[in-house]
């Protein structure tokens, strides 16, 4: 049901808003490169300028296009990877909250993500960020999935663990023994590499070394990093990059490592304040990325406090097997709260309490703290996870001297899983009953806002600015055959470009040395210059579109058809 949800909030009118945003009118000319033209590898924008990112999205566009025997690049079909990478990223968080925490918490997962409205409105853009953001969380769940299947030798608390598992009664299934989960980290790490460069294995396997370190399991990175795993990820990730070495196609290498990586972490492609990031992880889906940090925090704040299911040191413990106390004899004195672990009743109403509950779930009873999901060792490990890797990835992009939002859109499937982890614990109270349904309740709004509302919002948003109907207009005069050429164009001319589908070369210099054709020249600079170009002469001013543009022709003998 949550699937089918998030499917018809992506697709929605997927393909009503024009290509309007130059990022992704960028993308759409690759792709068209690809699709219309087959150049599969190295496809250039207006016949020069290499790719921005490594293929994987494109790639992946070009299967769907051939499968459905489409042969020309829309709106729709350039936004539609995005958005089964969206729908794909659901389903992949329901099951990551199934098999560690529970189906209850699973479905509020699936809910927080297909209502975060910064994860829907990328589902909605033919860009590359969300083939990156579901490789990113294709790594954590299988790590965790290797990690719950490993050589029971490798951990001593595992076979606690399984005893402490069977007295519960928890049956939610795990991956046997044998699995090929480190296959499958293996892969994801690469393709998150084609996704967008190094940084997509960088985070996620980051995020796991540290969660190693802190678990006391460092040995198992080197049973992890097998020679086979580790040839299959670089293989992965370095097959395009080693095409364009032995391609000898230096520019795209120049591009993607030096100005695409290296550039914008150093600063070459300008910089912003290391606050830059706080508006957007508070605001880009509130009011649930409010509760986010508040989630991280609960999670993160396991490794100090007495977990119900976790000793000290992080490990399963025996008071899940204290005595349930409805078979207490009526004779004995029931112990106190202090002597049996819990917390007494609060008053729901007293603000220091209700900012203690938000961050230390509640321990009523022996018997919630037996059997409760969020408390289990898989859960605590597995928001353990997902916290740190929110931590290394905001302090890493902090860090880097370019920023931008969509940096940040990897982080929402974790935190889908850690918000629903923290409001399933605060649950089991007066208070965080109305909690979860306040958010079950707002979750459900706010899907209901991304339905109706982004679809509109990305029409408008482009209805002043497509260069669709001005291409048209282009077309009609311009024959396929003869010279066309820009100038004048201080912005990314690929919208134009995309609408246009043909190549229109910049042309620098003096306006009237402008060789014989049309060329295509904004109106300010039209304005400017028209006194220094005689021999150009007016013939199409485009009245849509942002810049506005007119079509100039040079020589007469190019009017005749």
């Amino acid at each position: 049901m949550i699937v089918a949800i998030a499917a018809l909030t992506t697709l929605h009118h997927l393909g009503d808003a024009d290509v309007c945003g130059s990022n992704e009118a960028v993308e759409a000319v690759f792709l068209q490169q690809m699709v219309e033209h087959d150049a599969l590898l190295f496809p250039l924008e207006n016949g020069h300028s290499p790719m921005y990112k490594p293929p994987l999205f494109h790639w992946t566009a070009v299967a769907i296009d051939r499968l459905a025997g489409i042969t020309k690049v829309t709106a729709f079909n350039l936004r539609l990877p995005a958005a089964l990478y969206a729908i794909a990223g659901v389903i992949l968080t329901i099951a990551l909250g199934y098999a560690f925490l529970g189906p209850d918490t699973a479905v509020i997962a699936g809910l927080i993500l297909t209502a975060s409205y910064q994860y829907v409105e990328n589902a909605r853009v033919g860009r590359v960020d969300m083939t990156l953001c579901f490789f990113e969380t294709l790594s954590l769940f299988s790590f965790m999935w290797w990690f719950s299947t490993r050589d029971p030798s490798s951990s001593p608390t595992r076979l606690h663990n399984q005893e402490v598992q069977e007295d519960h009664c928890e049956t939610r299934p795990h991956p046997k023994r044998g699995s090929p989960a480190h296959l499958v980290l293996a892969i994801s790490l690469g393709l998150a590499v084609l996704a967008k460069g190094p940084v997509g294995a960088l985070l996620p396997g980051l995020a796991i070394l540290i969660f190693l370190i802190a678990e006391r399991q460092v040995s198992d990175v080197w049973k992890l990093a097998t020679p086979t795993t580790v040839i299959l990820t670089l293989g992965i990730a370095s097959s395009w990059y080693l095409a364009c070495l032995f391609g000898r196609r230096y520019g795209f290498l120049d591009r993607q490592i030096g100005s695409e990586n290296f550039g914008r972490f150093f600063g070459s492609l300008g910089s912003m304040s290391p606050a830059y990031y706080l508006k957007p992880l508070l605001l880009n889906s509130g009011p649930l990325s409010l509760m986010v940090p508040f989630a991280v925090f609960a999670a993160l704040r396991t490794y100090r406090r007495h977990s119900p299911m976790l000793d000290h040191s992080g490990h399963p413990s025996t008071v899940a097997n204290a005595p349930d106390p409805s078979t207490r004899p009526a004779s004995e004195k029931a112990p106190t709260s202090a002597e049996s672990g819990t917390r007494p009743a609060q008053n729901p109403l007293s603000i220091w309490m209700a900012l203690r509950m938000m961050f230390l779930p509640p321990m009523d009873s022996a018997d919630a703290a037996r059997t409760s999901p969020d408390a289990s060792y898989w859960a605590i490990l597995t928001v353990r996870l997902c916290a740190i890797f929110w931590v290394v990835t905001v302090l890493f992009f902090t860090v880097a001297a370019y920023k931008r939002r969509a940096y940040l859109l990897p982080l929402w499937p974790a935190s889908a899983i850690m918000l629903s982890w923290w409001i399933t614990a605060l649950g089991r109270t007066r208070p965080g009953k109305f909690l979860r349904g306040a958010v079950v309740l707002t979750c459900a709004i706010l899907i209901a806002v991304n339905f109706f509302y982004l679809p509109r919002k990305e029409v408008r948003d482009c209805a002043g600015d497509s260069l669709r109907l001005a291409a048209t207009q282009i077309n009609r005069i311009v024959g396929p055959a003869e010279p066309l050429y820009l100038f004048g164009f201080e912005d990314e001319p690929a919208p134009l470009l995309f609408y246009l589908d043909r190549t229109a070369p910049r042309i620098w210099g003096k306006l009237g040395d402008a060789p014989p054709g049309y060329v295509i020249v904004t109106a300010d600079a039209w304005h400017r210059l028209k006194d220094q170009a005689l021999d150009l002469q007016p013939v199409l001013e485009a009245r849509s579109g942002r810049p506005r543009i007119i079509l100039l022709r040079h020589g007469k003998a190019l009017a005749e058809r």
